[in-house]
Order: structure tokens, then sequence, then C-alpha cells
């Protein structure tokens, strides 16, 4: 018995699968994808109808009336207390998500399933509504892996929270939700998650993608998020590009993380940042950038798509690509619910602005081919921020349609990653890991000292 205590759970689970009947697992992939799919589909569809209302409301009114800022400010304050109470309700809503999963895969963290399901799609939500740079991916990957977790109940297994291939498969689901992007799913499943490949589990996460892009494509209807117009691949004399753009996006990636991460733990420590203080903090200067530099705040500013045609000078480019990870590193820290993957990608995507701005005017590149240098750069910074490259690269040939420039993009991630690991850069998610479970003991601790206190005569 011993022994058996010993075994990790992702290899009871690969026991446990070898034991089910095909079809038994593949009903059960089907039901967790396709509620996945149903569950972010509506969250996106959500959140698509708030941003457009609060972006007509700010566009049909002048930020110079102080009746209209009092109201944006009032209403910043209100979301920053909701993010605050929902954080205070369930702690484990906080980030984007994916170490706790990461963790509750490991048998490290508990699932509270029901909780993190609703609570992490309000707190998501607010969080976008109050314009914070923040993203879905993570979030997407997180209810997810609680759907799968409630899946389980469907066929009575009581051994959830030790049986990953729910919350694996409800992983994938949720990333392939999220962007539409069923092989960037399982690639994540596999390379992020360290999943033993195995048959029942690579026909497990599969079957899962599969009826998650199918509710989310065909139900739904969501498109790609990039749709670029013209993608040109380099010529072979321009592949010098690659490993440029491959260096470039390592090195940001490195201060990205350094930047993320001691941001993150100051305001654990500081005390000058009590919690709600904290939360606050960026719903505040979310309403300061609105007026000073709204350019950063998603539909205010520039996108990825716009950048496929800058407008910007090369130093204007730069400003925003600074302000924009500075923001991001800010909201991030505070603890709010929300992933990092999105800005992330905008970031890389201002990068490649840069890069493609600075490569124009030398005449080294030509327009049609502005959107590839975009493309490369954000595969160059997720891969060495998450230190996945295959995954990103799937994530961006799919979320642009760029198939044909697939070799450009693997080297650029694989070659950023390589720097960000020479520079001893650790990967973002394994450095919230340990928060993670740091968190959930205090917050343990905390609950076994009232009881006692509540028990003590």
């Amino acid at each position: 018995m011993p022994f058996r205590a010993s075994v990790p759970p992702i290899l009871r689970e690969m026991q446990a699968l070898r034991a089910l009947g095909v079809w038994r697992l593949m009903l059960q992939a089907l039901v967790t994808g396709g509620i996945t799919g149903a569950v972010i589909g509506l969250f996106r569809q959500a959140y698509t109808l708030i941003n457009a209302a609060v972006v007509d409301y700010l566009h049909g009114h002048s930020l110079s009336d102080p009746l209209v800022g009092a109201s944006i400010f009032i209403a910043l304050i209100l979301l920053g207390l909701l993010a605050w109470q929902l954080l205070r309700h369930e702690p484990l809503i906080s980030g984007s998500g994916i170490p706790q999963v990461e963790l509750t895969v490991a048998g490290h963290l508990p699932m509270r399933w029901v909780t993190v399901i609703w609570a992490k799609f309000a707190g998501t939500l607010i969080s976008l509504t109050g314009g914070l740079s923040v993203g879905r991916e993570g979030p997407c990957i997180q209810m997810g892996a609680a759907v799968g977790c409630g899946v389980c109940r469907i066929w009575h297994d009581d051994k959830a929270q030790t049986m990953p291939r729910y919350l694996i498969g409800g992983s994938v689901a949720g990333l392939t939700a999220a962007f539409g992007a069923p092989a960037a799913g399982l690639c994540f499943a596999f390379e992020e998650m360290k999943t033993v490949i195995s048959g029942p589990m690579l026909l497990f996460t599969a079957l899962a993608a599969a009826s998650a892009w199918f509710v989310i494509e065909v139900l739904f209807g969501f498109g790609r998020v990039f749709p670029f117009q013209n993608t040109d691949t380099l010529s072979l004399l321009q592949w010098w590009i690659v490993p440029l753009l491959g260096g470039m996006a390592g090195l940001l990636g490195a201060v990205y993380n350094a930047v993320l991460i001691r941001l993150t733990h100051w305001a654990d420590r500081s005390p000058l940042m009590p919690q709600p203080v904290r939360v606050l903090a960026p719903f505040l200067i979310s309403g300061l950038l609105l007026y000073c530099y709204p350019q950063v705040l998603v539909g205010f500013g520039v996108s990825a798509l716009d950048l496929e045609n800058p407008a910007l000078p090369l130093g204007a480019l730069l400003l925003l690509l600074a302000v924009k990870i500075l923001f991001s590193c800010v909201s991030f820290a505070s603890g709010v619910a929300g992933g990092l993957l999105m800005p992330m990608l905008l970031g890389g995507a201002l990068a490649g602005g840069c890069a493609a701005s600075a490569l124009l005017s030398l005449d080294c590149i030509g327009p049609d081919q502005t959107a590839t240098l975009l493309i490369l750069c954000m595969a160059g910074l997720f891969a060495s921020t998450v230190r996945a490259p295959l995954t990103g690269a799937a994530l961006l040939v799919e979320m642009t349609g760029s198939l044909h420039n697939a070799p450009a993009i693997i080297v650029t991630g694989y070659l950023a990653a390589l720097t960000a690991n020479r520079l001893e850069s650790p990967p973002v998610y394994d450095s919230l890991k340990q928060r993670a479970v740091d968190q959930e003991k205090a917050r343990q601790a905390g609950i076994d000292q009232a009881a006692a206190s509540a028990a003590a005569p």
C-alpha cells in the first residue's frame, strides 16, 4: 500500500483509462468538451456584448463632462469592490488559473468546481469590463477544468481529484474554446501540463477538443481571432530575420517575466497593499489611462489587426509596447481573475510592429509581410514567457490561418525559448505555482485557526 500511495495521480489515471471501455471514454470526452464549449461560448458572447456597450457609451459621451467622469470612476470602484469580494469568497480564481489547474492535476490543490465556474466567469468579466489588461485564455482553461470535474459527477466518480482525465480534458477544451484552436489545446496538455502521452488520454483530449471546437465554431459562430489579410512568407534571403525576431522576443519575454513576478511578489508582501487597495488600484489606473493614454485600452487603442497597416511611428509603437506591458503586469499583480496570454500576444504584436516599422524603413521587407512579423513575434513572446514553443506555434497558426508560415513560426518560437533559457528566466507558470500553493496553505491555516478559536471554551 505505501507504494500505491506514492504513485503520481497521472500514472494512476493511465491505469484507470486502460480499464475503461472505449465508448464510455468517448462519451465522457464529448460531454466534457461540449459543456465546456457552451460555458466558454457564453462567456465570450457576454464579453463581446458588454465591451461593445461600454465602448459605445464612452464614445457617445464627452469625457470632459464632470458627470460622465464621475460615473466612470464610480463604476470602476464598484467593479473593483465586486472583484475583491469574489476573491475573498474563492481565492482559487485569482490570476489566470493555469497554475491552479496544473497543481490540481498533480493532487496539490482542491477543485471547488461549482464555485470556480461561476466565480471565475463573473470575476473575469468584471476585470475585462473594467478595462484591465488581462486575458480570457487562462480563465477559460480553469473553467474548463472545473467543468470536467463536474462532469465526473455524472458517472459518480468520487475520485475526481485523482482522476486527471477530466481536468486535463476540460483544460484542453477550455483553451480550444477560448481561441478556436484544438491543436494548440492538445499541445498545451502534453507540452505545458506535462501529461503522459497514451492512446486513451490522447483519444480523450482529442475528442474533448473537437467537441468544444464544434460548439464554438459551428453553434456560436466565432471565427479566427486574428484574421490578418496578408501574411506573405519570408523569402530564403530574408530568413536572417527569423533568428533576429527570436532573440528579440526571448529577451522581451525574460524582461516581461521578471517584471511580472517581482511586482506580484512585492504586492503579496507589501504592507502598503492590503487586498482591497491592491484590487482597486488597476481599476482606477484604467480610468486614468482612459483620459491620459486610451491607446492602451481594449476597444480604444491599437489592436493586433490594426498593426498590419500601422499608422504610428516607431517611437509611438515603442511607448505603447512599454505601457502595455507595464499595465498588464500591474493588472495581473493585483490578483484579479484574468489571464496573461491575450495581453502577451498583443505585446508580441506590438514588438513585431516595431520590428516591421524598422525593417520597412530599411526596405528589408515588403508591406504584405508586416503581419508575418507580427505573427512571428507573438509566437516568440508566448514561447519565451510560457516556455511552450510548440503550443505557441500551433496557437498562432490556428488563430491566424497562417499555415504557410508554420516553419518560420516554429523556429522563431524555439529560438525565443532558447534565448529565455540562456538568460535563466524561469517559465512564468512555474514561478506562479508555488505562489498558488502558499496562498492555499495560508487560507487553510486561517480556516483552521478560526475553527480552533470558535471551539475553544
